[in-house]
């Protein structure tokens, strides 16, 4: 019997319930800090899993697991990967890369922009920790290439604020512009054994968002030329679309309710 085809996702409940119930891949979770959340997801999606009658396609069930690792390490990147892929049975045919950091500033205000600290941080996480999952996963994605031409797909969630000078800091702004430019440079050095796209979301009603006032929040409802905001599962969504195309490489969308307009 076949095994299934497996993704490793950092830091995205709604991408890994996605690749593992629509898609039916095997999914890996990674996590920094809250392993009860981790752990919850995997339960979630095994009993998810479990709970249906019948599988035609003939392959393995799909596994879940949940790995600890601090994507602010390059040690402990490589780690993820290796332990992620082990987990599927030796292969990885894609990766949802998640992770972000930011620390809230003003962005106007220019002398709360300069803290070395902030810039340090935001570049580590938003975007050397893209260069050191991408790279620590790439023999298993090419590797999957091998086996079917056009599957093997990074994905790289950044923010509007790439191209619309504002978001919670400075430094969160400019890495996450950095952050494109990554993913277009990986996807020329790439090609064609990995297809690397990225995602850029406007403000989303998630556990982050909802912490902000909620005056400020219908601010920039009122800016949105939608007038409403762009869900989490429109990522989701996006994810999909990026994970089974199979000759969209290098691009960026942009998921706002039309606040970059």
């Amino acid at each position: 019997m076949a095994s299934r085809k497996a993704a490793l996702a950092t830091a995205g409940s709604a991408a890994a319930r996605l690749l593992a119930l629509e898609l039916g891949m095997s999914v890996t979770v990674n996590y920094s800090r809250d392993a009860a959340r981790a752990e919850a997801l995997v339960k979630e999606l095994r009993d998810t899993w479990e709970s249906r009658r019948f599988d035609e396609t003939g392959l393995h069930p799909p596994s879940f697991h949940a790995i600890q690792a601090d994507l602010s390490q390059q040690t402990e990147v490589i780690r993820l990967a290796d332990e992620a892929a082990a987990a599927s049975g030796n292969r990885l045919d894609v990766i949802i890369s998640n992770v972000g950091w930011t620390r809230m500033r003003n962005f106007s205000d220019l002398d709360d922009g300069v803290n070395e600290e902030d810039w340090d941080r935001c570049f580590s996480v938003n975007v050397k920790s893209q260069l050191w999952l991408f790279h620590a996963g790439r023999k298993w994605l090419e590797e999957r290439n091998s086996r079917e031409e056009g599957a093997a797909a990074f994905v790289s969630t950044a923010s509007i604020a790439c191209s619309k000078p504002s978001g919670s800091s400075l430094p969160y702004a400019v890495t996450k512009a950095a952050r494109i430019h990554l993913v277009k440079s990986l996807a020329v050095i790439a090609a064609p054994a990995i297809r690397v796209n990225c995602i850029s979301p406007g403000v989303l009603l998630a556990d982050w968002e909802l912490s902000f006032a909620p005056e400020r929040l219908e601010a920039v409802k009122e800016q949105n030329r939608l007038k409403r905001f762009a869900a989490v599962d429109d990522v989701a969504q996006q994810v999909k679309v990026s994970v089974t195309s199979r000759t969209v490489t290098g691009q960026n969308a942009i998921i706002d309710a039309g606040l970059s307009l």
